[in-house]
C-alpha cells in the first residue's frame, strides 16, 4: 500500500507579521503626527505660501501610494521587528528638540522624516527599509532646502539666466547691458530675482523625474539618469524664460509682468517635462541599439 501524504496548504505567519508591520505603523503615524503637529502645521503652511514648494502637497500623498503598492512584497517578506528603531526615533526626537530651542526648522522636519523612518525599522526591521527605501527617500522632497543652501544655489543660477539672456538677445539684436542679475534692455530694466532664478522648477523637476522613472522604467541606472537630467533641463528652460522674457517686453512691456510672466513659468515648466520624456526616450532607444549591436 502506498504511504499518503498530506497536501494541506500549511499555514502562512508572514503576512500576519507584515500585517502587523501595517497597522503598527499606521498607529505609529497617527502619534507622531500628534507629537509633531506644530511642525508639520508650519510645514503645511510653507507649502501654501512659497511658490517653491508648490509641490510638497504631492509628495507625501504619492509616497504613500509609492508604499502601499509595496504591500505585497511587505506581506511575503519575513520581516523582523529591530530595536534600533526606537533608538533612531529618540534620537529625531532629540534632534526636533535641538532645532525647536535653536529656532531652526529644517532640523526639525528632518527629525519627522527621520522619525518614519525609526517606525518602519523597528517594526520591520532591513528587509522592510529596503522594500520602502523609495518612498521613504521621497519624504525628503517635502522639506524646504536650508535658506543658507537656497541662497547659495539660487543666485549662481540667476547669473547663468542673465548670461544666457544677455548672448541670445545680443545675438538676435537687441541691445543689452548685464550688471550682475540685471539686464538693461532698451525698453526697460529686468532684474532676474530669486524667483526667476529656476530653483523652483528644479525642485519640483526633480521629484517629478524620480516618480516618473519609477512608474515608467524598471533599469536604476537611467532612472538616476533621469534624476540627475533635471539639472541642466531646469538650468536651460530657466535661462529660456529670462531670455524670453526680453524679447517679448521688446514688444511690449506688459508681457514681462502679472500674469503673462507666471504663465510663461508654467509653460517653461511644462516644456521642462516634455523634454524629460523625450531624454527618456533617447536613452531608451540608445541602449536598445547598443544592445543589439
Amino acid at each position: 500500500m502506498g504511504s499518503s501524504t498530506n497536501t494541506m496548504p500549511r499555514p502562512e505567519v508572514r503576512p500576519q507579521v507584515a500585517g502587523g508591520l501595517i497597522s503598527g505603523l499606521v498607529w505609529f503615524a497617527l502619534l507622531l503626527t500628534v507629537c509633531y503637529f506644530p511642525i508639520l502645521q508650519q510645514l503645511v503652511n510653507q507649502w501654501l505660501t512659497d511658490e517653491d514648494m508648490g509641490h510638497g502637497f504631492f509628495v507625501p500623498v504619492l509616497a504613500a501610494y509609492v508604499a502601499w503598492q509595496k504591500k505585497d512584497e511587505l506581506l511575503s517578506a519575513n520581516l523582523q521587528t529591530n530595536a534600533a528603531g526606537l533608538v533612531l526615533m529618540a534620537l529625531a526626537a532629540a534632534q526636533s528638540i535641538a532645532g525647536t530651542l535653536g529656532a531652526e526648522l529644517f532640523t526639525q522636519r528632518v527629525a519627522f522624516v527621520f522619525s518614519v523612518i525609526g517606525a518602519v525599522f523597528y517594526f520591520g526591521g532591513w528587509k522592510a527599509i529596503r522594500i520602502l527605501a523609495f518612498p521613504l527617500f521621497l519624504l525628503f522632497f517635502m522639506i524646504p532646502i536650508p535658506a543658507i543652501v537656497y541662497n547659495r544655489i539660487t543666485f549662481p543660477l540667476q547669473l547663468i539666466a542673465s548670461q544666457v539672456a544677455e548672448t541670445v538677445l545680443s545675438l538676435v539684436g537687441i541691445p543689452v547691458v548685464r550688471e550682475g542679475n540685471v539686464l538693461e534692455l532698451p525698453s526697460q530694466k529686468l532684474s532676474v530675482v530669486e524667483a526667476c532664478s529656476g530653483i523652483r522648477s528644479l525642485l519640483s523637476l526633480s521629484f517629478l523625474s524620480l516618480i516618473y522613472g519609477y512608474f515608467f522604467e524598471n533599469r536604476q541606472w537611467v532612472r538616476w539618469t533621469l534624476f540627475f537630467a533635471t539639472i541642466p533641463i531646469a538650468i536651460t528652460a530657466n535661462a529660456s524664460r529670462v531670455t524670453l522674457t526680453g524679447l517679448l517686453s521688446e514688444v511690449n512691456v506688459e508681457y514681462s509682468r502679472g500674469v503673462y510672466h507666471s504663465l510663461s513659468g508654467w509653460v517653461v515648466f511644462v516644456v521642462a517635462m516634455v523634454i524629460l520624456v523625450a531624454f527618456h526616450q533617447v536613452l531608451d532607444k540608445t541602449s536598445g541599439l547598443l544592445k543589439r549591436s
